[in-house]
């Protein structure tokens, strides 16, 4: 398996944990949903370590790599869903899709060669997903009237750095050990939402109706970011998280196959650019 394989892996899965979020009713709570996907994720790294017979991570370096990208998982995750609560998806959905840019700079600065081809490759797939994803025409809403927009688009970059740095750490992390820089990872990101959670006196329980679409998402979630930092080892390791981006392209490829959304032209190319950058890295 290569990194860009494993980066179309996370990609369908992420594509479907978005798609999921749609039958989730807006009275669910953010943060105790975020708690339970994180907690079920975990679950089913130490699971697999365990029927491994794998153990934690040995090297302290690599402790700390995973320990920060937990931190900028949380981050990312939060921002993310707090972008969406205050802007439209046409503005917010093409800037936290940038974030494959930031991870071939943080390969740049690792020392990887990135020739001209492989650039132009990545523009195109952000621009692609930008346009696939992004082209839904939503009304203003109260908060795009009162500056909201100005605060998703801070939220948004947020959301996009957070993601970069998490898979540039997660990966630094994973070359000692894939499976135990995920579950550090996720353990990181879990203790500190439960921390926020209390000091935010916000409601652990989401409620018993949400709960098997939680659990799937935990599951989708869990399976994409193992597979974005098992490439952490791998030739190109960028590759896994510049093509895992694809995520909100499928989500409304999923939505508009199963829920009978409409999909524009746009949206269309959007999706054919997309690919065919993915078609030019795989060259």
């Amino acid at each position: 398996m290569s990194a860009l394989g494993l980066g179309l892996i996370a990609a369908l899965c992420w594509g479907l944990h978005d798609f999921s979020v749609r039958f989730l009713k807006d009275q669910v709570p953010l943060m105790g949903s975020l708690m339970v996907v994180l907690t079920v994720g975990l679950l089913y790294e130490a699971g697999g370590m365990a029927a491994a017979g794998e153990g934690l991570l040995s090297s302290l370096g690599a402790a700390s790599y995973a320990m920060a990208a937990g931190l900028c998982y949380l981050i990312a995750g939060l921002a993310l869903y707090a972008a969406f609560r205050r802007g439209p998806v046409a503005l917010v959905a093409p800037l936290i899709a940038s974030y494959p840019i930031l991870s071939v700079l943080f390969a740049l600065w690792q020392g990887a060669e990135i020739p001209l081809w492989q650039w132009l490759a990545v523009v195109l797939i952000v621009a692609g997903v930008g346009f696939a994803a992004g082209g839904e025409t939503e009304p203003a809403t109260e908060s795009d009237e009162t500056g909201g927009g100005a605060v998703a688009v801070t939220l948004s970059l947020i959301a996009a750095a957070g993601f970069a740095s998490t898979f540039a750490l997660g990966q630094t992390a994973a070359q000692a050990d894939p499976g135990a820089a995920n579950l550090l990872t996720r353990f990181t990101a879990l203790t500190l939402l439960l921390v926020l959670m209390m000091i935010t006196r916000q409601s652990f329980w989401p409620g018993l109706k949400p709960l098997p679409i939680l659990i799937v998402m935990g599951l989708l979630d869990g399976v994409a970011l193992q597979s974005v930092l098992a490439a952490g080892s791998m030739p190109q390791a960028e590759f896994a998280s510049v093509v895992s981006s694809i995520f909100g392209m499928l989500t409304v490829v999923l939505a508009w196959a199963f829920l009978r959304e409409t999909m524009r032209l746009q949206q269309w190319l959007g999706c054919v650019a997309a690919f065919a950058g993915i078609a030019v890295l795989a060259y």
